[in-house]
C-alpha cells in the first residue's frame, strides 16, 4: 500500500525546500516513488488503488518549514480505512481531524466527510465508534454524473475557513469529481450556542448548491480542493484553488493554481466571487 502524508507546518514541500523520504520499510510504503502526487498546503499523497490510501504524520524539526528537516511521527490512525485529504480542525483548544473517508473498508463509494478527536497532532484518539460521518454527497451536485447517487459521490479536500471578525468557523469542501468541470467547493458551518464539532448535528450543510464552481463565460472549469488566506496586512481573505481551461479534461488532468478575493455576508458567512481568469488587483 502507499502512504498520504500529513506534512506538519502547513507549507507545500517545493524543490527549494528539504524534501521527507519514504521509508521503504513502512507498512504502506510504496515501491514507486515517482508516483508522488498532489502537493497542497499541508499534505501530500502517492497515486495507488484507493482502497491502500492512509495518513501519515511528518513533523519539523524547528518553526521554519523551509529550513526543517522532518521525521517520520507514524501512520495516522484511520481504522485501517480508506483516507486522503486530511485536515486539521481547531476549536476551543481541541483538535480534530477531518478527511474523505468511506462508511466501511471496502465500501468504496461514496466518498464521505469524517471526523475524529486527537489529542495531538498525530495521535487520533476516537475509536471508530465514536468516528462521525458528518458529510454524505447525497446532493445532486455532489455527484458524478449529476444526481446519480453511490460510485463517484464524492466530498473530499476540507479545509477550515473562520471568519476573522465573527469566529464563526466552516469547513469548506469540494463535491462531485476532480476530472470533470462539475468539481465544486460546498460547505458545512458549525452551528449551535454550545456546538461539539464530534456531533453532526453541530453541523449546517449549505444543501441548495455549491458555493464556488465553475464558469464556463471565463472557461473556467474544475474549481476545487481549496485552501484560504488573507492578505500581508490582514484586511482581505482570499481563496487559492484549482481549476482547469477545458470541460473536457485529458487524462492528465492539466490544473492551474488561482487565487481570488472573496468577502463575507451580514451572517458571518464567507461570499464567494465568480470563478475568473483575472488580471485581479495585488492583495493589500
Amino acid at each position: 500500500m502507499c502512504p498520504f502524508v500529513k506534512v506538519m507546518g502547513g507549507k507545500v514541500l517545493r524543490d527549494s525546500m528539504k524534501h521527507y523520504a519514504m521509508p521503504r520499510d513502512l507498512p504502506h510504503s510504496t515501491s514507486r516513488p515517482e508516483t508522488l502526487a498532489d502537493p497542497s498546503i499541508d499534505h501530500f499523497r502517492f497515486a495507488c488503488p484507493a482502497i491502500n490510501h492512509r495518513m501519515f504524520v511528518l513533523e519539523s524539526s524547528g518553526s521554519d518549514p523551509w529550513e526543517s528537516d522532518y521525521s517520520m511521527k507514524g501512520e495516522l490512525n484511520t481504522f485501517d480505512q480508506f483516507a486522503i485529504d486530511g485536515t486539521y480542525f481547531k476549536y476551543r483548544d481541541e483538535l480534530y481531524h477531518i478527511y474523505s473517508c468511506w462508511e466501511n473498508k471496502y465500501s468504496g463509494w461514496p466518498a464521505n466527510l469524517c471526523i475524529t478527536h486527537m489529542s495531538n497532532p498525530w495521535t487520533v484518539d476516537s475509536s471508530l465508534l465514536e468516528r462521525r460521518i458528518l458529510s454524505v454527497p447525497n446532493n445532486p451536485w455532489e455527484q458524478v454524473p449529476y444526481g446519480r447517487p453511490g460510485r463517484l459521490a464524492t466530498n473530499e479536500g476540507p479545509q477550515q475557513l473562520v471568519n476573522p471578525q465573527t469566529g464563526q468557523n466552516s469547513v469548506l469542501y469540494s463535491a462531485a469529481r476532480v476530472n470533470t468541470p462539475f468539481y465544486c467547493i460546498g460547505m458545512l458551518e458549525l452551528v449551535g450556542d454550545d456546538p461539539d464539532p464530534m456531533q453532526y448535528t453541530s453541523w449546517k450543510k449549505h444543501n441548495e448548491n455549491c458555493v464556488f464552481h465553475q464558469n464556463p463565460n471565463q472557461k473556467v472549469y474544475g474549481t476545487g480542493h481549496a485552501s484560504y488566506t488573507s492578505s500581508p496586512d490582514g484586511s482581505e481573505s482570499y481563496i487559492v484553488y484549482h481549476a482547469m481551461t477545458t470541460d473536457n479534461p485529458s487524462p492528465d488532468l492539466y490544473r492551474t493554481t488561482r487565487t481570488q478575493k472573496f468577502s463575507w455576508n451580514g451572517n458571518g458567512e464567507p461570499v464567494f466571487p465568480a470563478a475568473a481568469n483575472g488580471p485581479f488587483p495585488v492583495p493589500s
